[in-house]
């Protein structure tokens, strides 16, 4: 059986060495059914040129400069594959990270949209940082199809862009990233995806994220801590209102609604503390202070959501059983 093609889409801004890089690192992949798309989003440093000594081995798009998630759909649109990953132009992948994605996606049903690997973020307190562990998500199995992913992106952010593999089908069927979204874009198409179905996932770290790479967008957003919010308000709101008058998702409902109300108060404290007097600033701290001790206590309560895994192996068993 013919393997499926995968479209590997980097977008790029201004970062010529760099992009070669992760270029390269794509090449290294042990999965050889890919092509890559590099879109260049109104690069003025010497990122052509560079791409230009790769000929044919890559295709290039060039735009105008109009932004991340403007950029990954239009590579998306020009993609030939089945599954589409993205990688971010300073990040890495360990070289067995598509195939051991592929394969599990080819073991999943169809109605599974995605597979989400974890990722290596460095060493903290002398242990290793991973994604996973970062956002609290502690599988109980080394791979398989992960059942409630929509209730625990509820309550907090995982790394996704770098480490997801994505259905072509279910990535067209959602419309690709949100473009009127400035940042978490990578929060909006999971928190959409994860209402399709169960993702496949993999636990072990498949892909090194470098941290807080000069000029980076994540960089930037958290120095834009206002719109960063706005943005975030209008996800859960437009996220709440698809599942309201759902009664089979009246927890989902639950969870987005408590989020959406933090997100509300955090926003609320981001415009006292920068724009605010004194006295405005000192009530923004107390907000974002009572808020921090507030997450800390819900991430302890019977309230917070843990992923529920299915091993592959029992996933075949009931595929057979019904058929």
């Amino acid at each position: 059986m013919k393997n499926p093609l995968v479209s590997v889409v980097i977008p790029t801004y201004n970062r010529a060495e760099l992009v070669c890089r992760a270029i390269d690192n794509v090449f290294q992949q042990t999965y050889s059914d890919i092509e890559i798309i590099v879109v260049d989003d109104g690069s003025t440093d010497d990122t052509q040129a560079r791409l230009g000594q790769y000929g044919s081995r890559i295709r290039v798009i060039a735009q105008a400069n109009t932004g991340a998630p403007i950029a990954r759909n239009r590579g998306a649109a020009a993609a030939r594959g089945e599954i589409i990953a993205f990688q971010d132009s300073d990040d890495s992948w360990k070289p067995s990270k598509l195939e051991r994605q592929v394969a599990l996606l080819e073991n999943c049903p169809k109605s599974v949209p995605c597979c989400l690997c974890n990722v290596a973020m460095g060493i903290v307190d002398g242990k290793e940082e991973t994604s996973f562990s970062y956002s609290l998500i502690e599988p109980q199995h080394e791979e398989g199809l992960w059942t409630n992913v929509a209730e625990v992106l509820a309550t907090r952010f995982v790394l996704f862009n770098q480490a997801a593999a994505i259905r072509r089908e279910a990535f067209e069927k959602l419309g690709g990233f949100a473009e009127d979204l400035k940042y978490l874009e990578d929060y909006d198409l999971p928190l959409r995806l994860a209402l399709e179905g169960p993702w496949a996932y993999i636990a072990e770290p498949l892909v090194i994220y470098q941290q807080g790479t000069p000029g980076s967008f994540s960089s930037q957003a958290l120095r834009d801590p206002i719109v960063l919010k706005e943005c975030a308000v209008r996800i859960f709101e437009r996220i709440l209102a698809q599942v309201d008058g759902d009664g089979q998702r009246l927890g989902l409902r639950t969870q987005l609604k408590r989020r959406l109300r933090m997100i509300r108060r955090e926003l609320v404290a981001a415009r006292l503390t920068s724009d605010g007097s004194f006295g405005q600033r000192a009530i923004g701290r107390c907000l974002l202070t009572a808020d921090h001790y507030g997450r800390a206590a819900f991430r302890r309560s019977p309230w917070f959501p843990q992923p529920t895994t299915v091993p592959i192996k029992i996933v075949h068993s009931r595929l057979l059983q019904s058929s």
